[in-house]
């Protein structure tokens, strides 16, 4: 493994550490990597070492590469310098990919605390957005963000642009209050992106990867909370996708829950979306036949397609075809003819 630290701004004292694993060889298939972007917190006074390297370290044995950004603090730290600082960090990185063997569409930003604001405002607000993102006991209210810095609120960022997140903290946090988390599924959930959540009955603040050398004794903190590095390690796995040998899977669990908001249907669309589409009605003409022999009208008044557009309508059509069992071997040909059908 290569180890290199770059200085981004001298005067600021901004360093990116990049961790780069090698490809080929014993590696097999892995000709590029997947990478995480890694975010320490601090209150934007410090970068925390605690939630540097020990944390880099785990997503580097599960074959990822890793980036350690110590941004802009104290009097350096007016917004948005940090931004600015993530943004500069992933044009280097974009620049050595090839050099690296990088995968740069499948970079997940990690952040702790203030890391976490700076990488909740690079998933929602950058020049370049990370294709996942990880917030841990993360600010991202605007009451929480103006106690330590200047920057925006993340939860009102959020945008249908927004990437999947992995969130995951403590109810007793007492830094950072767990409505702050609570309120960004809130926004995610809004605009249908996907995101998974963690929250533990109990903890401290910055408890990093709860490893016990990096939580103070005595500390009640829940045994559970580790389990926080290991989902977010198979959760990436969902959404950027996995090894195997021709390189990295196609995700099983995409950005959004429907393709309501993709620029082409498919099967992952609502059933409100595929039945509001007369193109779409006519290319599934033989499988819609065969909805209506299997799925009969809930009610005497009810019609089929009033049950496609109201009852059932923000059910996705695959998931309603496989749960009936109705030409679950013809998915991939129904998909290609839904991909030539514009989605509005």
């Amino acid at each position: 493994m290569k180890i290199e630290t770059i200085t981004l701004n001298k005067e600021r004292n901004v360093t990116l550490t990049a961790m780069i694993q090698d490809v080929g060889g014993e590696f097999r298939g892995v000709t590029k990597r997947p990478a995480v972007f890694v975010i320490p917190g601090g209150g934007y006074m410090f970068c925390s070492d605690r939630e540097a390297d020990p944390v880099a370290l785990p997503y580097l044995k599960a074959g990822y590469d890793a980036f350690i950004l110590r941004y802009s603090v104290k009097e350096d730290s007016a917004w948005p310098n940090p931004l600015n600082d993530y943004d500069q960090a992933m044009d280097y990185i974009k620049e050595k990919a090839d050099e690296w063997n990088v995968m740069t569409d499948k970079i997940a930003v990690i952040g702790f605390s203030a890391g976490g604001h700076l990488a909740g405002a690079a998933a929602t607000m950058s020049k370049n957005r990370p294709a996942a993102a990880i917030l841990g006991y993360a600010v991202l209210r605007e009451d929480t963000a103006h106690e330590i810095t200047d920057g925006p609120s993340i939860v009102d960022a959020v945008d249908e642009k927004t990437c999947p997140c992995f969130l995951f903290a403590t109810r007793t946090d007492n830094v950072v209050p767990i409505q702050n988390t609570i309120d960004m599924m809130s926004a995610l959930n809004k605009y249908n992106t996907s995101f998974e959540c963690h929250v533990y009955d109990y903890g401290p603040h910055g408890f990093s990867t709860c490893d016990s050398s990096l939580v103070f004794k005595n500390v009640l903190i829940t045994e559970r909370a580790k389990n926080w590095v290991d989902d977010s390690i198979g959760w990436l796995r969902d959404v950027l996708g996995d090894f195997d040998e021709t390189g990295i899977t196609k995700p099983v669990c995409k950005a959004h829950v429907t393709d309501d908001g993709e620029q082409w249907l498919s099967l992952d669309c609502t059933l409100q979306r595929i039945f509001g589409n007369p193109e779409a009605v006519k290319v599934l003409s033989d499988t819609i036949d065969r909805m209506r022999k299997e799925i009969p009208p809930f009610a005497p008044d009810l019609t089929f397609e009033d049950m496609m557009m109201g009852v059932l309508g923000k059910m996705k059509m695959r998931d309603l075809l496989a749960e009936r069992n109705i030409d679950v071997d013809k998915f991939d040909e129904m998909d290609e003819k839904l991909s030539k059908i514009p989605n509005i």
